[in-house]
């Protein structure tokens, strides 16, 4: 018992004054008292602890939270990390992307500015040989003959304007296609485009593989005029569609030299609609397999042997249209038979 009341309990015992039942019932209610005390006492002695407890709780659960938060904190710049090296690796992928693209371009236009270029030479010589000729001829009074030697003098010199001027048209054509136009929309003939690409994908080809050789065929819509385009974009992408297109060709032909008949074909069309204008790239070669057919557009994605493409090529040709120029790239093709591209672009 509490010992203030126990002390009171005595005083009531020992007291004369009060009668036996009133010394009951003091003490009886002493005892209530003593024990609704403790019970108190055990509720405050448990709620202190229950404090206690949780103050230890809250302040372990404050310290791990704290180390989540650096952890998620390190997590977060980790990841920012990554993100700008995934940006700078893209970057530079499309950029080799685009290397390669004008590695293909430099090469066509390498060697067919080669062909200008060797007959330019070649009527060069002859007409030193035809010069020292003609002054021989003069050197002994043969007039007429000189005269005629003269004439062929002309001819020469007119061949070796008319292949450097092909030559010179070649630069000017390409200086037109490529040059930095800050990504501004310019009025383009597709056709004079169309057909410039695909003599230099061809020739691009030819200068990487002599043995390489397939008919190229083409059907010009007249009417499709000139449209709004970056002209640079659209080249690079007329130009991968038509590398690809002499790379399924040629891949075919190796596949079937052994039983001949095979013709490699490629054909670059156009055609002009009521509010848009079609680009089409066919080609008579090895196809798309139809397992490989969803994925051909989704970046790095590439069905040549490694080291032979990066996979960036349909997917940078993919944004340019849709993306650069709200058009569509769509792809119809036969595993071993054939495949065709279409640019769809508006007007």
């Amino acid at each position: 018992m509490n010992q203030n009341l126990q002390n009171i309990s005595n005083l009531i015992e020992q007291s004369e004054a009060l009668s036996a039942g009133q010394k009951k019932s003091i003490t009886d209610w002493i005892k209530e008292v003593d024990k609704a005390i403790t019970i108190t006492e055990f509720k405050l002695d448990r709620t202190e602890k229950v404090k206690k407890t949780t103050a230890i709780l809250l302040e372990e659960t404050i310290q791990e939270l704290e180390l989540k938060r650096k952890a998620v904190e390190e997590s977060r710049a980790a990841l920012q990390r990554s993100l700008e090296e995934l940006k700078a690796t893209q970057a530079q992928l499309i950029q080799s992307e685009k290397m390669a693209s004008l590695g293909e371009l430099t090469a066509g236009i390498a060697h067919e500015i080669q062909n200008p270029l060797n007959f330019v030479n070649n009527f060069s010589e002859v007409s030193n040989e035809l010069i020292d000729e003609m002054t021989e001829q003069l050197e002994k009074g043969n007039t007429e003959d000189a005269k005629a030697i003269a004439n062929e003098v002309k001819m020469s010199l007119e061949k070796i304007n008319h292949h450097g001027k092909r030559a010179d048209g070649i630069v000017k054509s390409m200086l037109q296609h490529s040059r930095t136009n800050n990504n501004k929309k310019e009025l383009t003939d597709i056709n004079a485009l169309a057909d410039e690409y695909l003599r230099l994908a061809y020739h691009g080809m030819r200068a990487k593989d002599k043995g390489f050789n397939a008919a190229m065929k083409t059907d010009f819509d007249d009417g499709v005029g000139l449209i709004k385009i970056i002209s640079q974009d659209i080249g690079r992408v007329i130009l991968n569609l038509i590398t690809n297109a002499f790379y399924a060709v040629m891949e075919k032909k190796k596949l079937q030299s052994a039983e001949g008949g095979y013709e490699p074909t490629v054909t670059v069309s156009t055609k002009k609609f009521s509010n848009k204008i079609e680009i089409k790239v066919k080609d008579n070669g090895t196809g798309i397999p139809q397992k490989a057919l969803d994925k051909i557009f989704q970046p790095f994605f590439t069905t040549k042997p490694t080291g032979q493409g990066t996979g960036l090529g349909l997917s940078l040709s993919y944004d340019i249209v849709t993306k650069g120029h709200g058009g569509e790239l769509k792809v119809e093709t036969k595993d071993g038979e054939y495949t065709e591209f279409s640019i769809i672009l508006p007007v």
